[in-house]
């Protein structure tokens, strides 16, 4: 598989935020979204060559039971399904972030899936797999990054007129510089939407350690030795 990093970190999105999580970044993307904050992991020549017992060997370094498999697009490997399962099987616990445009109908139950649904600004509104919606269940969630009400009014009618109760763990991220997440809060409780505001936990923890990036990020960008 082509692996762009895998590194030992606060995880800072999600119901899991906060909590700390064991980060596999799959090398290659099929879009380019406006908002990517890891532009590196586009490519997908990107990265080194692991195996999964090599993946498996990396992860196993650290004392954490928490991992997510993100991209890049995960799903674009055929390796990633696998993967997933090779993990499980080891008692983790498995998260997986994908971009909604690739069939997640083959993902392990156990595994919770992380799906965005790209908003308008993104470049790509409307490249959701609507076939998606039907291997949805209630552990999983639904990610919605918004830049502007454009996207908040897209999100909101996506909710109610697909999602509906196939899962309440449902995210609105502020797109990080544009959206000033009071002005989306405002909008939240002003609507009485039963959604969470997520804030990129990790965008500030970087910008508190960008002095010294490895007192909170360890990181393996090759194959180990």
């Amino acid at each position: 598989m082509r692996v762009s990093e895998i590194f030992f970190s606060i995880q800072g999105e999600s119901t899991y935020a906060g909590l700390p999580c064991i980060f596999i970044r799959l090398a290659g993307c099929n879009i380019r979204c406006a908002w990517c904050d890891t532009h590196y992991a586009q490519d997908r020549d990107g990265g080194a060559e692991f195996s999964h017992d090599d993946i498996v060997n990396e992860i196993k370094k650290y004392n954490c039971s928490l991992v997510e498999i993100t991209g890049g697009e995960p799903l674009l490997q055929d390796g990633t399904l696998p993967l997933l399962n090779k993990i499980l099987e080891l008692d983790y616990e498995v998260l997986l972030e994908t971009n909604g445009t690739k069939d997640i109908q083959h993902v392990d139950t156990r595994v919770k899936k992380i799906v965005d649904v790209k908003c308008p600004s993104s470049g790509y509104g409307g490249s959701f797999l609507m076939k998606n919606l039907d291997f949805i269940i209630p552990n999983d969630e639904i990610k919605f990054v918004i830049a502007d009400r454009n996207d908040y009014e897209f999100s909101k009618g996506f909710l109610k007129m697909h999602i509906k109760d196939k899962t309440h763990n449902i995210l609105f991220a502020p797109a990080y510089p544009e959206m000033d997440q009071k002005e989306l809060s405002k909008w939240i409780l002003e609507n009485g939407l039963k959604v969470r505001l997520q804030p990129q936990l990790h965008r500030h923890l970087r910008e508190e350690g960008k002095e010294d990036p490895n007192t909170i990020f360890s990181r393996s960008f090759d194959k180990p030795t």
